[in-house]
């Protein structure tokens, strides 16, 4: 798998997380009858993996598992590091300037997408092949206010990236900190394990069944 190749590049010993992952993944979509994963272009191959295996047991114990679809976003498929847009955003970068936390202050966003990378000149323009620093800042910024990309960029014709950026991060910041404040409500509740358990004894009545049909295609005595 892509992932699995390129986060294992230059290291002695990788987990077995990061090699099971795309099993597991497909195992969570399966089990629970999915019709539409919504999904990043980089995760596109895990999800064609999950496709052929539910494919390849249908054609060979009878239909049993819903064929999922990807749901990709036209915009903001993948986002990409703040300091580097040739690489994919991620928690697990050493840089944490590369990426927005969800419980980042907002100080913090600020301080990030303040010291993030653009590109050379000083035109808001979606261009990914000749600005894909800036094309992926305006990403973010079109995922967040709601507006299209040509939006964006007529917003900022002739500012340059100063008031750009600032306004990037109070729109960063509108959508994280009502995420923030509810997390923070649910965790002062005590209501977690409740929740939890609730979840748990939801969606384990639909994997039961789905598994147990598995098993009966299969042969498995039960």
């Amino acid at each position: 798998m892509t992932q699995f190749k390129d986060k294992s590049v230059g290291k002695d010993s990788i987990g077995a997380g990061l090699f099971v992952y795309p099993s597991l993944m497909a195992a969570d979509i399966l089990l629970y009858n999915t019709d539409l994963v919504p999904v990043g272009d980089d995760q596109k191959q895990h999800l064609e993996l999950t496709r052929d295996l539910a494919q390849r047991f249908n054609q060979k114990y009878g239909d049993t598992f819903k064929i999922p679809e990807p749901f990709i976003p036209k915009v903001g498929a993948r986002i990409m590091s703040l300091d580097d847009a040739s690489k994919k955003m991620s928690k697990s970068s050493p840089n944490p300037g590369s990426y927005i936390a969800l419980l980042d202050s907002p100080d913090e966003i600020r301080k990030k997408i303040a010291r993030s990378t653009t590109d050379s000149g000083r035109e808001v323009k979606f261009d990914p092949q000749n600005k894909p620093e800036i094309s992926n800042l305006m990403t973010i910024y079109a995922n967040c206010s709601g507006m299209t990309l040509d939006e964006v960029s007529l917003r900022y014709e002739g500012q340059g990236y100063g008031q750009f950026k600032k306004d990037l991060a109070e729109q960063v910041v509108n959508v994280i900190e009502p995420l923030q404040e509810k997390y923070r409500t649910i965790r002062a509740s005590g209501e977690i394990s409740r929740i939890l358990k609730e979840g748990a004894e939801r969606v384990g009545s639909v994997a039961d069944a789905t598994l147990r049909s598995v098993k009966e295609r299969m042969g498995f005595l039960l």
